[in-house]
C-alpha cells in the first residue's frame, strides 16, 4: 500500500488535475447520469477542505503569533496595501470594460433570490466589526475568518508570556494539522474529478451560451486583471519579472479554486503553495486568512459589471464620477463578500442603490448572477485565491530578494 501511495504523489498533483479536468469534461458529456453520481466527489472534497480551513487558520495564526520574536515585522501592512490596491484597480477595470463593451441583461419574470441582501455600505462594514468580536467557538464552527484571526492573534499574543514548553505544544499542533491538509490536498484530483463531472452533466457546455456577451466582459476583466494589472503590481514591488510567480499561483491556487468556487475551501491549498513558495509563516499564516475575507478582485469585477449591465439595459446614463463612486464603493463592498460561493452576488443591490435601480429589478440580476455563475463564480474565486498568495509572496522579503 506504501508503494502505491509513493507512486500516486510522484505523478505529481497539478498533471492529475489536468487529467482529470479531462476525464470529468469527457464523462459528463457522455454519461450525465455517472457524471452526476461522481458528484459526491466533489462534495466530499469541497467538504473536508472547508471542515479543516478555520482550524488549520485558527492553530497555524496562533501558533505563528505566540512564537514570534518581539519586534519582529511581519510585512502585514504592505500585503494590507496590495490588496486594497489590487482590489480598487480590478473595479477601474470592470467600469471600464463595461462602458467599452456596454451588455443589454434580458429581465424577465426571474424568481427572486431568497436571501437578505445588505441594504446599505455601513451595513456591510458594520457586519465586518461584528465578525472580529464574534464568539470564538461560534467563529471556528460558522468559518468566520474575522473572528478566528482577532482571537487567534489575541491568544497567540497571550502565548507569547508563558512557558518555552506551552508554546511548543502549540507549535507541534500546528504541523500535525498541516499533515492532515496535506493527505486531504493529495486527493483533490479526485474531487476535481466528480466536480468537473456533476456540473457538465447538470448545465452542459452550452448552457450558458445565452449570456455569452456578459461573460465575456466578466472573464474578460478578470483575465485582464491577473495577466496584466497584477504582474504590474508585482514588477513594481519585487524590480523582477512577474509571470513565474503570476503562473505558478494561478496553476497551483487558481486551478483548484476554479472548481472549489470558495476562497474559504481554498485556504490550506494557498497556505501549502506558500509554504512551497518558501514564505514566512509568521506572515502567510496571517495573510493567507485575511486574503480570503478582504482581498477581492475578482468580486468587485462582478459586482460592477453586473451593476453596469443593469444601469445599461434600463436606460440610465451613468456620469464619470457616478462610475467613479461606484468603483469606490463596489471596492469596499466587495471586501465584506463572503467568502464562498456566491458571495459576491447578494451585494449587487447595494451597487445598484447608487443609480435608484429598484430591488426587485436587482435580484433579477442576482439570479442572473447564479444563472452563470458556473463559470463567473469559478472564475471570480481562482483569481480571488490565487492573488492572496502572489500579493504575500511580492511583499516578503525572503521571496522577493531570492536570486
Amino acid at each position: 500500500m506504501r508503494s502505491i501511495v509513493n507512486g500516486y504523489l510522484r505523478l505529481g498533483l497539478v498533471p492529475m488535475i489536468v487529467a482529470a479536468l479531462i476525464v470529468g469534461t469527457i464523462i459528463g458529456m457522455a454519461a450525465p447520469a455517472v457524471g452526476l453520481s461522481l458528484g459526491i466527489l466533489g462534495s466530499i472534497f469541497v467538504g473536508a477542505l472547508k471542515a479543516v480551513a478555520p482550524v488549520l487558520v485558527f492553530i497555524l495564526v496562533l501558533a505563528a503569533v505566540s512564537g514570534q520574536r518581539i519586534g519582529a515585522d511581519t510585512h502585514i501592512k504592505p500585503i494590507l496595501f496590495l490588496y486594497l490596491i489590487g482590489t480598487f484597480s480590478a473595479a477601474l477595470v470592470a467600469v471600464g470594460a463595461s462602458f467599452m463593451f456596454p451588455t443589454e441583461l434580458v429581465l424577465a419574470n426571474i424568481d427572486s433570490v431568497q436571501q437578505a441582501a445588505p441594504q446599505s455600505l455601513k451595513e456591510v462594514l458594520t457586519n465586518l466589526l461584528m465578525n472580529l468580536v464574534a464568539n470564538p467557538v461560534a467563529s471556528l464552527a460558522n468559518a468566520n475568518y474575522m473572528g478566528i484571526l482577532t482571537w487567534a492573534i489575541l491568544i497567540g499574543l497571550a502565548l507569547r508570556h508563558v512557558a518555552e514548553t506551552t508554546r511548543q505544544v502549540v507549535s507541534d499542533l500546528g504541523v500535525a494539522v498541516t499533515s492532515v491538509v496535506k493527505w486531504i490536498i493529495a486527493l483533490a484530483p479526485f474531487g476535481i474529478l466528480g466536480l468537473v463531472a456533476s456540473t457538465v452533466a447538470e448545465t452542459g457546455i452550452n448552457a450558458l451560451m445565452g449570456y455569452a456577451r456578459l461573460l465575456a466582459v466578466l472573464l474578460g476583466s478578470m483575465l485582464f486583471i491577473a495577466l496584466v494589472v497584477n504582474p504590474i503590481i508585482v514588477a513594481a514591488i519585487t524590480r523582477k519579472n512577474p509571470y513565474p510567480l503570476v503562473l505558478t499561483c494561478l496553476r497551483e491556487s487558481g486551478v483548484t479554486a476554479f472548481f472549489t468556487r470558495s476562497s474559504a475551501a481554498n485556504i490550506p491549498v494557498n497556505m501549502n503553495l506558500a509554504r512551497k513558495l518558501g514564505l514566512s509563516e509568521d506572515t502567510y499564516s496571517v495573510s493567507i486568512p485575511l486574503g480570503a475575507t478582504i482581498n477581492m478582485a475578482g468580486a468587485a469585477i462582478t459586482i460592477n459589471v453586473l451593476t453596469l449591465a443593469a444601469a445599461h439595459t434600463l436606460g440610465i446614463e451613468v456620469s464619470f464620477g457616478a462610475a467613479l463612486l461606484l468603483a469606490v464603493v463596489g471596492s469596499l463592498s466587495a471586501c465584506g463578500a463572503s467568502g464562498v460561493a456566491g458571495g459576491s452576488l447578494l451585494l449587487i443591490p447595494l451597487a445598484c442603490s447608487l443609480f435608484n435601480i429598484p430591488n426587485d429589478v436587482a435580484m433579477q440580476v442576482v439570479a442572473i448572477g447564479f444563472i452563470i455563475g458556473v463559470v463567473q463564480d469559478s472564475a471570480e474565486t481562482a483569481l480571488n485565491s490565487s492573488t492572496d498568495v502572489l500579493f504575500t509572496a511580492a511583499a516578503d522579503p525572503k521571496f522577493a530578494h531570492r536570486g
